[in-house]
């Protein structure tokens, strides 16, 4: 790294940090429902919608409802996503006259987005309609990502509440956070995306002639509407196959830069909204201050891994070992390891280089970063609550490490909340390891293998990683625009959304309903440096203990044997 990357990355970290604050403040205005200078101006949409929609948004409802009225929007806008894709030849905005969307492809596709993954096992420009493009996955990327906010919302005010079981109205928040907080930034962020060359129309394909006389054909299409929310919303899903690495969506060092700071303005201002909530910010502090040091961990890894590359390119004659392979020359080999590492510490899954293509050490954060739970700084929502079940491991196992009954901003930690907090992490490993260890002895998982050795497990490994951590990047040397895949990892994803969330919002639910403490000298402080590095600590091992014989079979053998020479 030059000093230019690590100036780079002190301001990404320093925007963070001013705009975590402000933000955190404008999201308990608006999930509260008090005044904010937006609610004078669409005050009366929202209101409108309620009366449509039949909604009290001052009607609290207890987990068990929140967490239904969650699936049930889930699986109704499921089914719609599913509808389009199937009878997208029949719909308007079509010009390149695409056919339908196979069976267990439009499946994987409507429960990828309605999920926030956005895993694509096709080319966006050779097989979406612009009609499907905007109508199904770019309204999912809008209430995917407001589920995923309204969720950590709710968790929120279970740590927050005083005996009350009511963890706040859905259909309000969801109303709130798509009125007040998406729709205003994708439509700014969508302005400043086309004045840099991210393209924005509904034309016809353009047909060029090179300067060798050959044919080319330039994808058009609605971009910088969709780019917007792919990266607010922590979706990933490009309009193009090459994602973020297109010049039509991530045109210029500074769109990159944008971008890559999208990923975690909303997470980072959640974990300021529950300092605020829970009235201790002291607290909210020391998680971003654990988030944020994983994270530039990560970054200066997977830099100094790609920088140091491959001894093997020196032996084939290679001026340098630098690995640049799959890598656009405009962003080099910093400014895609970190891209990388946060769109997979923020569930994102978002792509300006081809993770398949990164050493066996880079790719290896990559992994790691999903199987932590993407709690490092994390989806649109989802990072904060799934890192509220370390918080409440990490505070019960302080309790036993003195002997006291662990207590979490005053309310105890008992035998329930642990139960269900180790659902959502024994979920989330049994649907990764499950279906890895199904796919890597079943002919139809190894058959779409296009790299054989530790590379193709890893690929294996983290196509069903990204699948349950609800990312949607991809290793991509895998051939999974096929029943046996489309189906299997569109299940994955179901497990890791709903089968997550659930359990946490159940957990938010038995501590909503309990009374707070006063703080005693028993108490453990959840805030300052050793709750940061107990924290910390929790989360590592637990990832690392969790998947570490998988990893050690996929990418840390493959890096040994790069050491070694070998190839396969």
């Amino acid at each position: 790294m030059v000093a230019a990357n690590y100036l780079e990355l002190m301001l990404l970290a320093g925007l963070l940090f001013v705009t975590a604050k402000p933000l955190g403040i404008y999201l308990e205005k608006v999930f509260d429902g008090s005044p904010h200078p937006l609610n004078r101006v669409l005050g009366r949409l929202e209101n409108l919608i309620y009366r449509l929609g039949g909604i009290n948004p001052d009607e609290g409802q207890k987990w068990t409802r929140y967490a239904s009225s969650i699936m049930g929007m889930s699986l109704v806008s499921l089914f719609f996503t599913y509808a389009i894709l199937r009878l997208q030849h029949i719909l308007p905005l079509n010009p390149q006259k695409f056919g339908p969307v196979a069976p267990d492809l439009a499946w994987n596709t409507a429960v990828s987005f309605t999920t926030n993954t956005d895993w694509q096992s096709y080319g966006g420009e050779t097989t979406m309609s612009y009609f499907s493009q905007t109508v199904a996955l770019a309204f999912q990327n809008f209430i995917s990502a407001a589920v995923g906010i309204s969720a950590s919302v709710a968790v929120i005010r279970g740590l927050a509440s005083k005996a009350n079981p009511a963890l706040g109205n859905f259909w309000a928040d969801l109303v709130r956070c798509c009125l007040y907080l998406l729709l205003p930034l994708s439509i700014i962020y969508a302005l400043f995306l086309a004045s840099q060359g991210v393209i924005q129309n509904f034309n016809p394909y353009v047909v060029a002639t090179t300067l060798q006389g050959a044919k080319q054909t330039i994808a058009m299409g609605p971009v910088a509407s969709q780019e917007a929310i792919k990266m607010l919303g922590t979706n990933g899903g490009g309009f193009f196959n090459a994602n973020s690495a297109h010049p039509f969506e991530n045109p210029t060092p500074l769109t990159n830069f944008v971008e890559m700071f999208s990923f975690f303005l909303i997470p980072g201002g959640l974990v300021y909204l529950l300092g605020r909530k829970v009235k201790d910010t002291r607290h909210a502090w020391s998680v971003w201050a654990a988030m944020l040091m994983v994270f530039v961990a990560g970054v200066l890894i997977a830099s100094y891994a790609e920088n140091r590359g491959n001894p093997f390119f020196k032996q084939l004659g290679c001026s340098s070992a630098v690995n640049m392979e799959g890598k656009e020359t405009r962003f080099g080999v910093f400014e895609s390891a970190l891209f990388a590492t946060m769109t997979t510490d923020a569930s994102c899954g978002a792509v300006n280089s081809m993770h398949d293509s990164f050493t066996p050490l880079g790719g290896l954060v990559l992994l790691f970063n999903i199987h932590l739970g993407e709690v490092i700084f994390g989806g649109a929502g989802s990072g904060l609550y799934t890192m509220v079940v370390f918080i409440v491991l990490t505070v019960f196992i302080s309790g036993l490490m003195v002997g006291r009954t662990p207590e979490y901003l005053g309310k105890k930690i008992e035998g329930r909340e642990v139960k269900f907090a180790m659902i959502a992490i024994v979920v989330a490993a049994l649907s990764i390891l499950g279906f890895s260890a199904w796919a890597a002895v079943d002919p139809r998982g190894t058959g779409a293998i296009l790299n054989p050795g530790p590379h193709g497990l890893t690929e294996i490994l983290y196509a069903f990683s990204s699948a349950t951590g609800n990312n949607g990047s991809a290793f991509a040397g895998l051939s999974t625009d096929a029943w046996f895949w489309n189906i299997t990892m569109g299940i994955a994803m179901f497990l890791g959304r709903y089968f997550m969330m659930i359990p946490i919002l159940a957990l938010a639910g038995s501590l909503a309903g309990k009374n707070i403490h006063p703080e005693s000298e028993g108490s453990f402080p959840a805030y300052g440096v050793l709750f940061t590095l107990l924290l910390l600590g929790v989360i590592i091992i637990v990832g690392a203990l969790t998947f570490f014989p998988a990893i050690s079979l996929g990418p840390i053998a493959e890096h040994f044997e790069m050491l070694r020479g070998s190839t396969f």
